[in-house]
């Protein structure tokens, strides 16, 4: 869209290797029972949990996984550091994946059995579940009915959340809200300044915090929602259950030049791979952000010809009536 100013190698271990009890003789390793580290100890009892629960024995696993027996039972008894290959491997014998070795949460047997039902089914079952569960567990209960008329904008910076949100919610008599001024609002200072004092984590407690407030106070809305919250599954959640959701998209090359086009140099600022970046997070992004309703590309389109199109597609989706 044509218009200046648009808002936005791993080594494995060998059983010749004496640092399998490495990190468990160093002072950091030191804090569990006999100088074992808690993480290797809780890694120890889950292998062995689940060797338990599929009926082998540590020979048998260890024939398995491709590793010594002695090395497993290092592994099971808390003062085997494994590499990361090696823990592959004893998942794959395990038939579970690494992080459900390296959690440090231990979940119920219900958890168990269904992230098993879950776990090959395709996008289109995946997201039907989804949709199906949210009732049960959206404590604020998910909309069920027709769509609601908060509408979320999402997407990356520069694709025209701003300048066309504030259109939209005009022409519908809505108010018009960035979640990033309701963040700033919560937390008495800048975006900037929440995330160099306290953290990225407590600007996603900010951000969650603001979502929830937009949904309890305004039934009707047009919302630009900041391009990385989509990085927050649980917030996002909320947004995609709670909001009419429309993902504006476009090239790398037109949200690099918007942004750039506000004064806002900050993209390309001490980073030649600027670019590489920005189309690196756009690529890990997208299968978020295609989780919305609807999508519009306002690439290669004038400001008023994504209006339109923006407004069409909002209006019959809620049935409702603008004011042109």
């Amino acid at each position: 869209m044509h218009v200046t100013g648009l808002t936005p190698g791993v080594r494995v271990q060998d059983d010749s290797e004496s640092s399998a009890h490495h990190d468990a003789a160093t002072p950091e390793g030191r804090g569990g029972d006999n100088g074992k580290h808690p993480f290797l100890m809780q890694l120890g009892q889950r292998v062995r949990s689940r060797r338990n629960g599929r009926g082998m024995t540590r020979k048998e696993l260890a024939a398995a996984a491709g590793v010594s027996e002695r090395h497993l039972g290092n592994l099971e008894l808390g003062v085997g550091n494994a590499s990361v290959l090696i823990l592959l491997q004893v998942a794959s014998a395990l038939k579970c994946r690494p992080a459900d070795l390296l959690r440090d949460d231990d979940r119920s047997v219900e958890w168990s059995l269904i992230r098993e039902l879950l776990e090959y089914q395709d996008e289109a079952t995946l997201r039907r579940v989804r949709e199906a569960i949210l009732p049960i567990v959206d404590a604020a209960g998910a909309n069920v009915g027709p769509r609601p008329h908060r509408i979320a904008l999402i997407g990356l910076r520069g694709a025209g959340k701003s300048t066309l949100g504030q259109m939209l919610a005009e022409d519908l008599g809505y108010p018009f809200l960035e979640l990033s001024r309701e963040i700033e609002k919560f937390a008495g200072c800048t975006i900037s300044e929440i995330q160099s004092l306290y953290g990225q984590n407590a600007y996603r407690r900010y951000e969650r915090r603001a979502v929830e407030e937009t949904i309890q106070l305004y039934p009707e809305a047009v919302i630009a929602i900041p391009g990385g919250l989509v990085a927050e599954p649980a917030t996002y959640n909320l947004v995609l259950s709670h909001c009419t959701t429309v993902w504006l998209k476009a090239h790398p090359e037109d949200h690099m030049g918007r942004v750039a086009a506000q004064g806002d140099l900050r993209p390309m600022a001490g980073n030649e791979e600027a670019m590489d970046d920005l189309k690196g997070i756009l690529a890990n992004r997208t299968p978020f952000y295609a989780k919305a309703e609807m999508h519009l590309d306002t690439s290669a389109r004038p400001l008023d010809e994504s209006f339109q199109s923006l407004r069409a597609m909002v209006i019959k989706a809620l049935n409702i009536k603008g004011k042109h």
